[in-house]
């Protein structure tokens, strides 16, 4: 499997698998739900692992990482919807959300590393 970016950031390497673990389960989503929660599944972990991938290289990351910490908290609420859905398992809930949490942690982190943050 090819890394990501090794002068990005460690979030972004754990975003992009966290996507790339998402993918193949919104595919096996039923039709009936595939095309509105997985579709927005699909489209908030692509953007977090865009908004992330952006803030790696951008000189100001707050509003960047602002809008990835977003798309970690609305990503939850859907992957508990599928979950509560039961379009995905309960251990496939389990570590998806232990994923986004890590994330979600070390967003918070790199948010309070930037200039005018305390």
């Amino acid at each position: 499997m090819q890394k990501p970016d090794e002068g990005a950031p460690p979030v972004v390497g754990k975003a992009y698998e966290f996507v790339l673990w998402l993918l193949p389960k919104v595919e096996n989503f039923p039709r009936a739900h595939r095309f509105t929660v997985g579709e927005r599944l699909t489209a908030n972990g692509l953007d977090l692992l865009t908004s992330l991938v952006e803030a790696a290289y951008a000189s100001r990351k707050d509003d960047l990482l602002q809008t990835a910490n977003r798309k970690v908290n609305s990503t939850r609420y859907l992957l508990r919807l599928a979950k509560d859905l039961r379009l995905m398992s309960i251990d496939s809930y389990g570590f998806s959300a232990e994923k986004l949490d890590e994330i979600g942690r070390m967003v918070g982190g790199w948010r309070k590393t930037q200039p005018g943050r305390a």
